[in-house]
């Protein structure tokens, strides 16, 4: 039975991007030997998306509110992109230390309620406080379709 899940982020400058992880997003961590840490993440969920090839995956992290975060960084020196309306959120992209880029959205979607497995009735909504405005300029999907309303 799975238990968990375990992303990894490759770096070119791993301290400083852990230091970020600790310092700047405040997760909590354990340090499993040699300044290796193991970070406590939120909870999580998971899509699969259509796709030309396999072994193509993606980690974002989510947020209530996307505009709150970009101020954050930003007044942490923390350079952000601009946000970003998707289909399925609104999407910033925070540069790392290491130099690589960690996408963070406000989803727009239906997420599954926390601790009810297989919920199959009506999904919870967890919706970002500006996700009845953004959902007015929702674009579309790769595959051409709209976010469900």
């Amino acid at each position: 039975m799975v238990t968990g899940a375990h992303a990894i982020v490759y770096s070119k400058d791993a301290d400083a991007d852990r230091a970020f992880l600790r310092d700047v997003l405040g997760f909590p961590y354990v340090d499993s030997g040699d300044g290796w840490l193991i970070f406590r993440l939120p909870p999580a969920e998971m899509a699969v998306h259509p796709f030309d090839e396999n072994d193509v995956h993606e980690l974002y992290l989510m947020t209530d509110d996307v505009e709150a975060l970009v101020e954050s960084m930003r007044a942490r020196g923390i350079e952000t992109t601009p946000v970003s309306p998707q289909g399925w959120g609104l999407l910033v992209r925070v540069t790392l230390p290491g130099g690589g880029k960690l996408g963070i959205y406000e989803p727009r979607h239906l997420s599954p309620p926390l601790g009810v497995p297989h919920a199959r009735s009506k999904p919870s909504l967890r919706l970002g406080r500006n996700a009845k405005a953004a959902r007015k300029h929702a674009r579309p999907r790769r595959n051409g379709s709209r976010p469900r309303r």
